[in-house]
């Protein structure tokens, strides 16, 4: 007799396949998406507000010493920092709301629309 076959006793081991990614997996892919995605969103939403928030407070001659005001005042230049001075028009509310008006359309835009995409991954 030969010691080569099952009958001798020794079997090669060969580990199980990992199981097939079942419906727990693309769960947790979905709602870690989801996630990045309200993230995304909180963010655009939070800056778009800090701008619009800046552009009332300018329309409604508030106080410039204030700290409140000064933050949001701060906040709204850097966010829209790269856009200033786009439109340079004589009138200065006119000014205020274009080029920080813009900013926060655009952040609004990119920012859901990334979210969206990824939703929909």
């Amino acid at each position: 007799m030969s010691n080569t076959g099952p009958a001798s006793g020794y079997q090669s081991y060969d580990p199980p396949p990992p199981p097939p990614p079942g419906p727990d997996h693309s769960a947790r892919n979905h709602a870690a998406g989801r996630r990045a995605a309200l993230t995304i969103c909180t963010i655009a939403d939070v800056a778009a507000g800090l701008l619009g928030l800046w552009i009332v407070l300018y329309l409604l001659d508030a106080n410039q010493s204030n700290p409140f005001v000064e933050f949001v005042h701060g906040m709204a230049d850097w966010l829209s920092g790269w856009a200033q001075d786009i439109f340079t028009m004589d009138t200065e509310g006119l000014r205020v709301v274009l080029n920080y008006g813009l900013p926060a359309v655009i952040y609004l835009l990119v920012g859901h629309g990334i979210a969206a995409r990824i939703n929909r991954a």
